[in-house]
């Protein structure tokens, strides 16, 4: 990859036996540890920084701040807080980073409290081996195992809910944890501790300080700008955002907006077009899944010629953050379709809940194939199995069952891959990430992450912000917003709202995508379209990464 950290818990002769040196714009020596680091933005403030002593090494490899640096570099700083403080050290970094450390004797590699960046690791070369691409740290196995328990999660969830990958020997660093040359650990800077204050006021706040952060990225700026409210605040704070891109066709409601919001702050607007290229399949997509997440997100993969920017924002993540997104709302049922409440659900199914989230296969529809997938019983069954635990183990960092259930979804990240292909080629600002954010995030009751409070803190920072209203969502209250949508959908006086994202299905039969993906596997061509793409996702990042192909039929057959 083009953006990337690599290296071994070893010596120089270890890391070049597994990474080529010419490679990385800096490779730094330690007693216990070498590593390698690209990045277009290595030495800009607030991006990647490292700092070789005779003693000691520390790289800060992404977007990381820490506001008491003052002149010093922040690696070096952190270099010097770790001697004094050691991991607690870590709590004065802001941002979306991987810290790599050797001092006193000491070697680890940290990630950021919201592990929005992975690290991979392996010690079947008998050295630990660790890196952001997990593909480049799988290629150093040899004779790769699959692990099919977590190519079965992937084909059926777009998620590994474990630290585990799809590769029995490679593994991930915990969750707001680190990596030693022996032992991984965790952290406890991601810790619910909900309390009572003015939620949107302080949201206001912080959100104004994280975008003052990011401001004055090098080069021609970029947003990646949807009609929606997430975008549209990074556009009226950040003053030097030349042009805004938007998804989908000159006349979609969405795309309208998207050009209203350009031109009321003053940036030019370029139109992305949706054509066979938005489900591009190419390994050049497919790799920023890391073979753990669905590709589908990485909604501009077809259009990414047409970007003509050096660095780029995004609203990715805000809805988790900041609107609850995982959370389970309340509702009932009228004819057939969820209306909500204006509450959580009380008693909610964590499995059925995720199932309905990512998007859990097999349905009615595409059950009782030759190849022998659930039925609705063994489906049930297998979601339960694999979703219960992976719940339980966010249990012990919150308060309640619904921060627990919102924890599990900020360690899934299923839209990570987005982030990962902007990060990889441009400079890019993951304004989520941002501590203070977090901290809010961690601080407000989960009844208080949702539209309604983000809205108000939106029209805090700027009173016009709703000039122009998402299409869909026309008014303040989330709950009359989904009974108009209900309706909208329902009576046939009136036309329903256009959908913020193309229709891949239909982009999928129209451009016959079953010959190109599987034109010897027919019995896979009965599948959901979305299933499909998550069976070449994983087949063709396995494929890239291990010594022998896979075929998928295979990934199919992995329920055994």
């Amino acid at each position: 990859m083009n953006t990337e950290v690599f290296g071994v818990f070893g010596d120089r002769e270890a890391f070049d036996q597994f990474a080529t040196p010419t490679k990385y714009d800096r490779v730094l020596e330690g007693r216990q540890v070498t590593v390698g680091v690209s990045d277009v933005a290595l030495g800009l403030p607030g991006r990647t920084q490292v700092y070789d002593g005779e003693d000691g090494l520390c790289v800060l490899w992404g977007e990381a701040f820490i506001d008491d640096a003052g002149s010093t570099s922040t690696a070096k700083h952190l270099y010097d807080a770790f001697g004094e403080q050691g991991a607690n050290a870590l709590g004065t970094v802001n941002g979306s980073y991987l810290a790599v450390i050797e001092r006193d004797g000491i070697a680890r590699v940290f990630t950021d409290q919201l592990r929005s960046w992975e690290c991979y690791y392996t010690d079947a070369p008998g050295v630990r081996v660790f890196g952001s691409d997990a593909a480049h740290v799988g290629r150093t196995i040899d004779d790769a195992t699959p692990y099919w328990d977590a190519i079965r999660e992937f084909t059926h969830f777009g998620n590994v809910f474990t630290d585990r990958t799809t590769i029995e020997e490679l593994e991930r660093a915990p969750f707001d944890g680190y990596l030693g040359p022996e032992e991984t650990g965790e952290l406890r800077r991601f810790v619910y501790q909900p309390t009572e204050f003015d939620y949107a006021g302080e949201l206001a706040d912080r959100m104004e300080r994280a975008l003052k952060r990011r401001g004055g990225l090098p080069g021609h700026n970029g947003l990646l700008l949807s009609a929606g409210y997430d975008s549209r605040i990074i556009l009226s704070q950040i003053d030097d955002i030349d042009r805004c891109y938007s998804i989908g066709s000159p006349d979609a409601d969405e795309v309208q907006v998207a050009r209203l919001l350009a031109d009321q702050y003053g940036a030019d607007h370029d139109i992305l077009e949706v054509d066979a290229s938005y489900l591009q399949t190419l390994y050049d997509v497919v790799q920023y899944t890391q073979g753990l997440r669905e590709s589908l997100h990485i909604h501009h993969r077809g259009n990414d010629p047409e970007i003509q920017a050096d660095s780029i924002y995004h609203g990715l993540f805000f809805d988790t953050m900041f609107r609850g997104y995982f959370l389970p709302r309340d509702g009932f049922e009228v004819f057939g379709h969820t209306l909500p409440r204006n509450r959580l659900e009380p008693d909610p199914d964590v499995s059925s809940h995720y199932c309905g989230l990512l998007g859990c296969f097999p349905d009615a529809e595409t059950n009782g194939h030759d190849w022998d997938m659930f039925d609705e019983t063994a489906g049930q069954q297998f979601a339960e199995e694999t979703i219960q635990p992976a719940f339980e183990q966010c249990l012990d960092r919150a308060d309640s069952v619904y921060n627990a259930i919102d924890l599990l979804g900020v360690k899934l990240k299923p839209t990570l891959p987005f982030r990962a292909h902007l990060a990889d080629n441009y400079i890019e600002s993951f304004i989520a990430a941002d501590a203070e954010l977090v901290e809010w995030h961690l601080l407000t009751p989960p009844e208080h992450r949702n539209d309604r409070v983000f809205l108000e803190a939106l029209k805090q920072i700027d009173d016009d912000i709703l000039r122009h209203r998402p299409p869909n969502r026309p008014h303040d209250s989330y709950r009359i917003n989904q009974m108009e949508k209900f309706l909208r959908r329902k009576l046939p006086v009136v036309e329903a709202f256009d959908t913020a994202w193309p229709d891949r299905d239909r982009i999928y039969a129209d451009n016959n995508m079953d010959q190109q993906l599987f034109p010897e596997s027919e019995s896979i061509h009965e599948l959901a379209p979305r299933t499909k793409l998550r069976i070449n996702d994983v087949a063709s990042w396995l494929d890239a990464t291990l010594d022998h192909p896979i075929a998928p039929d295979e990934m199919v057959r992995s329920k055994q």
